[in-house]
């Protein structure tokens, strides 16, 4: 295909003196790449860490968002050099986006005045092309685009709606209750423009206050720490203003009443609020977002707001579900104690010589069964749980494996504290009108846990032969 390169150029440079925005002076360069040439070409500027493609003409689909350094697009701007590829099935940087058998990708970086990359133009060609021509057009394209955008101010800022959804993501993907709400704060203060933002959500037993995963300034230190120090009734409060009313904000202006729930955040230097609603009102929060400065938020930001918040609650409610899941996958729903898959899992971390397994039996138990009824069963297996988990020290595991069967996981310096614990646990039983029998094995070098398990049960039937309520060491 012939180019006639003069009139190509002086048609975008044309296009370019009436365009009033970044994106516009986009729009215009591959509309009239695309009309003179028929090639498909497209414009892709810098949003945080990726390549956005703005505007684009000549393709039935458009790849909008490239990752860093990604396909021949992602290393012009990566090189600030123009890349040529006459065979696009041997580059391994090629992204198909036009038909197949694209013969030429010319890609130029747009410049601004000190050099920097900040996009790159894009062009393919499907018929063959005069390649030293094409690579010559784009560049000096690029050059104009390149121009044009510098003076407009550079690139665009990122949107609105890119912010929330790249927040959005953040969110997502948090994995604990701690990130997530971190992540929500973070997003509040980048997305309202404010310096602070705060998220206090009940966590069951108490309301907790977020913290952020950037470093905080000054201000929002010391808000966070007044939010911190502030009686759990003043949190309360807070919480059920939002609720009970909904989202609020301050109008920006100085002299006026300050409702008394408000007053600790003025006294800690807060003149610009706002103040929405997190969760249902029985379990939820509230989503603070503040300044030291004097300032008037837009309505429409209380409305992101109001979107940010509701998403932050649907992602901890979901963490939070799939934690009670686990719970529940892991834990024996009668005794609360973690039974035969995270047992399996812990000891195969035992120590040799320093992991003791403890097997535990209710003496009995058949008897209780057999008179009493399962019911009666379960409550014993209930309090005896409760009593051997209480009479453990801290670092010390207990599992149920089925039925009466019970072991503990303990890490010892030798066997007598091993069979202090088991003494201990005998007492436990004992005071609350029960007695059990306890086998006590420390894994050996080059033993395998479940044979140290073995050597345990053996020597707790050893105990139930001697008249039960004891507990005994296994030999080796």
């Amino acid at each position: 295909m012939r180019l006639d390169h003069e009139r190509i150029v002086s048609d975008v440079t044309a296009r370019l003196t009436r365009a009033s925005s970044a994106e516009e002076a986009c729009r215009v360069s591959v509309n009239a790449l695309h009309a003179h040439t028929g090639a498909m070409a497209a414009a892709l500027l810098p949003v945080r860490r990726h390549l956005r493609c703005v505007a684009a003409a000549g393709a039935w689909q458009v790849f909008t968002a490239v990752q860093p350094g990604r396909g021949v697009s992602g290393r012009a701007f990566r090189t600030g050099q123009t890349q040529t590829v006459v065979a696009v099935q041997d580059d391994p940087d090629y992204i198909p986006v036009g038909a197949p058998g694209t013969a030429l990708e010319v890609c130029a970086p747009l410049l601004d005045t000190d050099g920097a990359p900040i996009g790159v133009l894009n062009v393919e060609w499907q018929d063959p092309t005069d390649v030293e021509v094409a690579r010559k057009l784009v560049d000096e394209v690029a050059a104009c685009l390149g121009d044009r955008i510098t003076r407009l101010g550079g690139p665009p800022p990122e949107k609105r709606t890119e912010k929330l959804l790249r927040h959005a993501g953040a969110l997502t993907s948090a994995s604990t209750e701690w990130e997530l709400m971190a992540a929500a704060n973070d997003a509040a203060r980048d997305m309202s423009g404010l310096s602070a933002a705060v998220l206090v959500v009940d966590d069951g037993q108490r309301m907790r206050v977020g913290m952020p995963t950037v470093l905080p300034d000054e201000f929002e230190s010391k808000l966070r720490d007044v939010m911190t120090a502030l009686p759990e009734s003043a949190l309360l409060d807070l919480v059920n203003l939002a609720h009970r009313h909904g989202s609020s904000y301050t109008l920006g202006e100085a002299d006026h009443c300050v409702p008394h729930a408000y007053r600790p955040l003025v006294d800690a230097g807060v003149a610009t609020l706002i103040m929405v609603p997190v969760g249902p009102p029985d379990s939820g929060g509230v989503m603070l977002i503040a300044d030291e400065r004097s300032l008037e938020p837009d309505p429409s930001m209380v409305n992101l707001m109001e979107l940010l918040a509701a998403q932050a609650w649907s992602c901890l409610d979901r963490l939070r579900t799939l934690s009670k899941l686990r719970e529940l996958a892991s834990s024996d729903p009668l005794t609360g104690l973690r039974h035969q898959g995270p047992f399996g899992e812990r000891i195969r971390g035992a120590v040799p010589g320093r992991t003791a397994l403890l097997a535990i039996d209710i003496d009995q138990f058949k008897v209780i069964n057999d008179t009493y009824g399962h019911q009666e069963g379960d409550a014993v297996l209930v309090a005896v749980a409760g009593a051997l988990k209480d009479a453990l020290r801290h670092a010390d595991e207990l599992f149920r494996l089925g039925g009466d069967e019970f072991v503990a996981v303990l890490e010892v310096r030798h066997p007598n504290e091993a069979m202090m614990i088991a003494d201990r646990l005998t007492a436990a039983a004992r005071a609350i009108g029960r007695t059990v029998s306890i086998g006590v094995a420390l894994v050996e070098e080059d033993e395998p846990p479940e044979r140290a398990l073995r050597r345990a049960d053996a020597a707790l039937y050893e105990v139930k032969r001697n008249g039960r309520d004891g507990a005994r060491l296994a030999g080796s």
